[in-house]
């Protein structure tokens, strides 16, 4: 069989075959002399799996050969699936080979990472980022030997930079930095959200590029690089994006229900959501945190937290300047919050797992939608029957 079938026939490259002999040479007994699994039944024999990685296992990486010490250990069976062995080699990390692994009996040691020397700058980062985000150093290892920064964390820092310059604009625009709430024109935009304006969806979303001065934009910045940053290079731009919106539309929605005159601006329910979901799950994982500089990180982000989150309820009851305007509301916070450790703790607890299968996920998704649905109802109907009288915006 030439590299190029055995390439189509397990779905891996040819470099892979190349790089570590042992591969093909298992495939080969595996495959055409069935040496191994003479029944052809895709389990090869604990027992022999072990000798072949003895004789062999100087070609691999000690973490990889670590990990396959532990499937050959873990089952009572008596046999390795040859497929979880294809799975690792390749980077393909199944459901069934995670089970497998975590299963066993042998206990990957936690501080392996910690003991490598010679790492450059970047290899240092990424196995910084792996301490401090993941509990288990089974994922921190696969993480760190899996993670090549493509795609770079872009979701996190492309809402930063929108961010930063449509502050920037409105900046220069009302000739005001500071306060911006208190210029005649500040809600005269298409973006913030305001109950007047309520109809126009897009307000539930875009009011995140809206700030009310630089202290506000400077707090969410730091806590979206902080934390933000680090979690998407774990868990990819797909988790911690629908985390992020789902923090804002639940902030946007929560401050319609429980403050029903105010504006809303800023992007804090996302990143409340994303700050209350790694902190929750720091708090819940303690033991297994190894990051030398958890604590440090931890009282940065609840500083931040604490200082903005004063500074939104002092501005929402103190007098305006302009009494006809209302100060934005500091619910989105809360909801936020609420997003993080319910939806969040979730979907960063389940690093590279399917969420499908979690039933607490459903749980938790479903109350969502059901406060969404809840939430429009409310929009649609409350101010109506609540005879809520909301000053004009313009």
């Amino acid at each position: 069989m030439t590299n190029g079938e055995r390439e189509m026939e397990l779905g891996v490259g040819v470099t892979e075959f190349n790089r570590f002999p042992l591969f093909g040479y298992l495939h080969h007994y595996h495959g055409e002399s069935n040496k191994f699994d003479p029944t052809n039944t895709g389990y090869i024999s604990t027992e022999k799996f072990r000798n072949l990685l003895q004789a062999h296992g100087s070609e691999l990486e000690p973490h990889k050969l670590e990990v396959l010490l532990a499937l050959a250990d873990n089952n009572s069976e008596g046999k390795v699936c040859y497929q979880d062995f294809v799975n690792l080699m390749s980077n393909k990390r199944s459901n069934s080979f995670r089970r497998a692994i975590h299963l066993g009996n042998r206990h990957l040691r936690a501080n392996s990472l910690l003991e490598e020397t010679g790492l450059t700058i970047s290899q240092r980062f990424i196995r910084h980022i792996a301490y401090e985000t993941l509990p288990r150093g089974l994922d921190r290892k696969w993480y760190y030997d899996s993670y090549t920064c493509c795609p770079p964390p872009w979701f996190m820092i492309t809402v930063t930079l929108l961010e930063i310059a449509v502050f920037i604009y409105y900046g220069l625009v009302l000739e005001k930095w500071v306060l911006q709430i208190t210029h005649p024109s500040y809600l005269n935009n298409p973006l913030v959200y305001q109950p007047q304006r309520r109809r126009q969806i897009w307000r539930y979303l875009s009011y995140i590029f809206m700030h009310v001065g630089v202290e506000h934009l400077g707090f969410n910045v730091v806590l979206q690089l902080l934390v933000g940053v680090p979690l998407e290079m774990v868990h990819g731009a797909l988790r911690i994006s629908f985390i992020y919106l789902a923090g804002v539309l639940a902030g946007s929605l929560a401050a319609s229900v429980a403050d029903m005159t105010a504006p809303v601006a800023g992007s804090s329910g996302g990143v409340y959501a994303l700050v209350s979901a790694h902190l929750a799950n720091v708090v819940m994982s303690w033991s297994g945190m190894r990051c030398q500089f958890k604590l440090i990180r931890m009282g940065i982000a609840m500083i931040c937290m604490s200082l903005e989150f004063g500074r939104a309820v002092w501005l929402r009851f103190h007098p305006a300047t302009h009494p006809s305007y209302t100060h934005p509301s500091f619910v989105t916070h809360l909801g936020g919050v609420m997003v993080g450790i319910t939806l969040g703790v979730v979907v960063l607890r389940n690093y590279e797992q399917r969420l499908h299968e979690q039933s607490i996920w459903w749980i938790f998704l479903l109350i969502y939608l059901l406060f969404v649905f809840f939430a429009v109802l409310w929009n649609i109907f409350a101010y109506n029957l609540l005879e809520i009288r909301l000053l004009s915006p313009a």
